[in-house]
This record gives structure tokens, sequence and C-alpha cells, in this order.
């Protein structure tokens, strides 16, 4: 297993990185109403903050993908990922199933989130590191 471990680690990466793309996608497909969900939140410079999104999103899952400074990207993503899962998928302000959909949504982030952590560790070590 030992001589695998280098593609199992790629492969987690890549798995991970899905969400962060397709997520980045749909912020660009549908940036108006992703910016009014934004606006509803109470976020200011919605423009600025939702573009930076995007770079993030899409920047740090392709550098997932092809695991350039994933220890450094993990970290960032993680960091990112704390005021979004706070803000936006506060399932505690909800009742009934949207608080079900929500929570969900919630733990998911924190599932990525972990992983992520696992990122920050394991990249180094599997050999499957690149600096750019």
């Amino acid at each position: 297993m030992e001589n695998y471990s280098r593609y199992i680690t790629a492969a987690g990466r890549i798995l991970l990185s899905l969400l962060f793309l397709v997520s980045g996608y749909f912020k660009i497909t549908h940036w108006s109403a992703i910016a009014g969900m934004m606006a509803s939140k109470g976020m200011p410079a919605v423009p600025v903050l939702l573009a930076l999104a995007i770079v993030l999103e899409i920047g740090g899952g392709l550098a997932l993908v092809f695991g350039i400074r994933p220890r450094e990207v993990g970290w960032l993503l993680f960091l990112y990922l704390i005021p979004v899962t706070l803000m936006f998928h506060n399932f505690w302000a909800y009742q009934g199933m949207e608080q079900t959909s929500q929570m969900a949504n919630f733990l998911k982030n924190v599932g990525v989130m972990g992983g992520l952590l696992l990122v920050t560790t394991t990249a180094a070590a599997s050999g499957g590191e690149r600096r750019s």
C-alpha cells in the first residue's frame, strides 16, 4: 500500500478540489444570484468579495489538483471556509427543513475542513508537493 500512497493522496486532493472548482464555477455563472444572497447576509463590498471568493475557489482548487503548494493552499482554503461556513450555513438561525439543509451544508464544510487539514500534513510526506 505504501507504494500507492502518493497516488491515493493525489486522488484525495483531486476529489477535495471538486467542491471548490464547482463552487467557483457556479459563482461565475450565477454571479447576480450569489451577489444578492451575499448582500442579504449584510456583507460589504459584495463584488470585491465575490471576485475574491472565485479566485480562491478556482485557484485553490486547481492548485490542489496539480499539487502546487498543497500545504499553503490547504491552510488558505481551511481559513476561507471558517467565515463562509459560519455566515452562510448558520443552521441555528433556521427552523424545519431549512435548518436540516443548512446543518448538512455546515457539516459538509466541517468535513472538508478536516480534509484540508489532512492535506496540510500529508503533502510533503507523500512526495506530491510541487513548489511554484
